[in-house]
């Protein structure tokens, strides 16, 4: 990296925050961000450049910091239809990353996160501070592996999931779309589609229904 690559953020609040910080550790030139509005909290001091779709005037990569799953799928889809190839992934220099895991665009990997031989990051994904994703792991679409998780080797995590902080899921689960693992859960067995778990060993607390 050098300081004439440019960046600009989708969406200026919490998440965001560790985006901009691993894009300075990165060494990007930082445009500023794209939102509904202008924030009242700007603590990196950067420049509102106006609603999403006036992306297109700029000329920078894009990186959609939106902590919400499907939000964050919302708006990249909204996008990438307009432009192909508009975002870039964010991996921290403090990033361990195997040279054979594959990693898709928009998915950040924060400080001290491992992601290990032949694990598959997908498209849009958060993958947290301290987080372990183990060799041949799959994380699907828009997934968010919270601080500190652990995914044992042969885990596959379903679009949009999330995996609260310190989870652990254990080798060889599949773990279904639009799923929540609570903080602190054991995952010893697969999961279906749109479960809310929690504890240890976890148990299935709630079913859900996404429109």
């Amino acid at each position: 990296m050098n300081s004439q690559n440019k960046i600009a953020f989708i969406g200026y609040s919490g998440h965001a925050y560790v985006c901009i910080e691993t894009a300075f550790q990165m060494v990007y030139d930082i445009l500023g961000y794209f939102d509904l509005e202008k924030v009242k909290r700007n603590p990196y001091d950067l420049d509102y450049l106006g609603k999403e779709e006036e992306f297109e005037k700029y000329n920078a990569a894009l990186f959609c910091s939106i902590g919400n799953n499907h939000t964050r799928e919302k708006v990249f889809n909204i996008i990438s239809a307009k432009k192909e190839n508009a975002f870039t992934s964010l991996i921290h220099p403090r990033a361990i990353v195997s040279k054979s895991a594959t990693i898709g665009t928009n998915t950040l990997i924060s400080a001290r996160a491992v992601v290990n031989a032949l694990a598959v990051i997908e498209t849009g994904c958060i993958i947290n501070s301290g987080a372990i994703i183990e060799h041949e792991s799959v994380v699907k679409a828009f997934a968010h592996i919270a601080p500190g998780a652990v995914l044992s080797g042969n885990v596959t995590i379903g679009e949009r999931s999330f995996i609260g902080a310190a989870a652990v899921i254990k080798q060889g689960v599949t773990i279904g779309n639009d799923v929540i693992v609570g903080a602190g859960a054991v995952v010893l067995e697969d999961i279906p589609d749109n479960y809310t778990i929690v504890g240890n060993p976890a148990k299935k607390l709630e079913k859900r229904q996404y429109a």
